[in-house]
């Protein structure tokens, strides 16, 4: 008798998962609200869909901050070159840019989901624009006894609420993803069923997320764009109210872009530093900014003198405008401390050197993310403790599987969280058609 397989959620991972299902011989049904396929995934990477990252296990996995070692087996039976490979066979021609990352040549995201969907309906997968509701399990009679012993599952999947109709099913797989970006599909409904059935759901938040400042200074400077940067996030720990006995530790550092904004900064650079950052509640953050990477202090004091030299009857303000982007002088000299009317030739050595180091290490404070929904992905989800590895079967409900961001494992920016979707879909897909 031919399989049934239901798939919940339409995007990339639940598309992966009905594919490979399918493949298998089963017959699938996949339920989808949306009245399009892959939805965040047409938005992924700014449109243009960073699909994965051409690199090796090792570089992926040091890419995964938690949970890593439960994504291990998906990943190894389906990276990279394979994924790679998987959407040229849909005839989806392919690049690869600066960190190994992997976009369409076209720079569409909606040519990785158009593929898809041409795969879903050459398969003849049924996709039902329905919302799931419920889980509906019943009593794993044949296996009861022996599970008694073994502490494996009571219950298995019998099929899916939905809410026009029942829908049966011999397998199921939750593949809703996280919480982030709702107006995708993406509202948590998948870790309230998971929940429902007994699972543990970690705690929610943001990851790859924009960074709120404590303060006013990014406002001040919205829309400032710095390219070529060198950030450093730093760790503050200890009493910072009477600044004794504070450890800060580095925890991030790396060259790239970053936006001011009206709440703090974003941009490519800050969303990646945000994934080394939690726990704000306990742990409190700053950024170190060197606006000018390319020259040693060596050589940014003599570019300061030359400056200086130029500029040597002006007001201090109205002197930097060679070395800063206008929106950034106020803010700077105001930080530096000296006084902006102060003329050139009258600043001291002293506060030359002020100057010097506030440009190699600009500070913004930070208090801590932008809601989860601002976020690229989520942190926290189903707990892979409950998870099979191998197969992303529930340990708890037979039939049962997981896939793609719902599951609590989230990895840094690079095309790493889709490779995780693809793995852990193909995954899925494999085990509940069998």
């Amino acid at each position: 008798m031919t399989k049934r397989v239901l798939v919940i959620g339409g995007g990339a991972a639940g598309m992966m998962a009905a594919i490979t299902a399918a493949e298998q011989g089963a017959r699938v049904i996949l339920l989808e609200p949306n009245e399009r396929l892959g939805k965040k995934l047409n938005i992924t990477g700014k449109g243009r869909c960073n699909l994965t990252n051409h690199t090796d296990l090792e570089h992926i996995m040091a890419n995964i901050p938690r949970n890593g070692k439960f994504l291990y087996s998906a990943l190894s039976k389906f990276g990279p070159d394979d994924t790679m490979g998987f959407f040229e066979n849909l005839g989806v021609r392919l690049k690869i840019e600066r960190g190994n990352r992997v976009f369409p040549a076209s720079d569409r995201a909606f040519d990785i989901s158009a593929a898809l969907e041409r795969r879903l309906r050459d398969l003849k997968v049924s996709i039902v624009r329905d919302r799931a509701v419920s889980v509906i399990t019943e009593e794993n009679a044949a296996t009861r006894s022996k599970n008694a012993k073994n502490g494996g599952a009571a219950r298995r999947v019998a099929g899916v609420q939905g809410e026009s109709k029942f829908y049966p099913a011999d397998a199921l797989i939750l593949a809703t993803g996280g919480i982030s970006y709702p107006a995708t599909g993406s509202t948590g409904e998948g870790h309230r069923m998971a929940r429902e059935l007994g699972h543990t759901v970690t705690p929610l938040s943001g990851s790859l997320a924009p960074l709120r400042e404590k303060g006013n200074y990014c406002t001040r400077m919205q829309g400032l764009s710095l390219r070529n940067i060198n950030l450093i996030v730093w760790r503050e720990n200890g009493n910072q109210d009477n600044n004794k006995n504070i450890k800060n530790k580095k925890i991030f550092e790396g060259f790239g872009e970053l936006l001011f904004t009206h709440f703090g900064v974003s941009g490519p650079l800050i969303l990646t530093a945000s994934a080394y950052m939690e726990n704000f509640e306990k742990n409190r953050y700053k950024l170190e900014i060197d606006l000018k990477p390319a020259l040693d202090e060596g050589e940014l004091d003599r570019r300061l003198i030359s400056d200086f030299q130029k500029y040597a009857n002006r007001d201090y303000l109205n002197a930097l405008d060679d070395l800063l982007p206008k929106k950034l002088i106020p803010v700077f000299v105001e930080i530096s401390g000296i006084d902006p009317e102060i003329k050139i030739h009258d600043l001291t050595k002293i506060q030359r050197r002020r100057i010097l180091k506030l440009c190699k290490s600009f500070e913004i404070q930070i208090a801590g993310p932008r809601p989860v929904t601002e976020a690229v992905v989520t942190r926290g989800g189903v707990s892979v403790s409950e998870i099979n590895p191998m197969t992303m079967e529930s340990k708890l409900i037979e039939n049962l599987y997981f896939a793609g961001e719902l599951l609590d494992a989230d990895a840094r920016t690079g095309g790493f969280n889709l490779q995780i979707a693809w793995s852990t879909g193909r995954a899925a897909g494999i085990a509940a058609a069998k």
